[in-house]
């Protein structure tokens, strides 16, 4: 059994890890079951937050505007995160998002990863949504903020305890970390053989 690991969450502008980017990362640390720091940031990811997404998790462009970058901001996670198994409520979700952004940046990432609904959906079958915000309510757990990253976190942590206490005997299997096996390319910026291939075509068709 894990005791000690990152719950991580993220807020994103879409559901695509190759075409959207990073709006917020949040992070509980918790070394033998015990909350011990935590990580929080706002990204900056060069592009417009739709209004679908801030009326979602209520973030603004206003409020990513000065925010790092996401080079600063998963290399902070990186360090705030090195040596623990990472965990989340459809933690592929954002250790996708997470791939994605430490591939273009160049950084290693390559993490075990607990997954609370994976738990969820062989512990309470009969469940008709094991989403995080309904199992928070069913086992009235503490969940401030819905879709904000350091709430969100905090919840599935709080979520991966209870599962402990009460269903690991029987579900280890479960329980057990994973590594994803995830692969993407680096985005570049457009070559010059690009740049020569257009300019080409706008004449063609001026």
């Amino acid at each position: 059994m894990i005791n000690s690991y990152v719950a991580v969450d993220l807020e994103t502008t879409g559901l695509r890890a190759k075409e959207d980017k990073i709006i917020e990362i949040g992070a509980i640390k918790v070394v033998d079951g015990v909350q011990v720091d935590e990580f929080s940031t706002f990204v900056n990811p060069r592009t417009k937050i739709s209004p679908r997404i801030t009326e979602l998790t209520g973030i603004t462009n206003e409020d990513v505007k000065d925010a790092p970058f996401d080079t600063e901001a998963m290399a902070d996670f990186l360090s705030f995160s090195e040596g623990f198994v990472l965990l989340g409520h459809n933690v592929r979700f954002d250790y996708s998002f997470l791939q994605v952004c430490a591939t273009n940046n160049r950084f290693e990432f390559d993490k075990e990863c607990i997954d609370t609904l994976k738990i969820a959906r062989k512990a309470l079958p009969e469940m008709p949504s094991r989403s995080l915000d309904c199992l928070t309510q069913h086992f009235d757990l503490l969940h401030e903020e819905k879709h904000r990253a350091l709430s969100d976190a905090l919840a599935a942590s709080l979520l991966y305890q209870k599962f402990v206490a009460e269903y690991y005997e029987g579900n280890e299997k479960s329980f057990e970390p994973v590594r994803f096996e995830m692969k993407f390319k680096r985005e570049s910026a457009i070559s010059p053989k690009q740049i020569k291939f257009l300019s080409d075509l706008c004449k063609r068709y001026n």
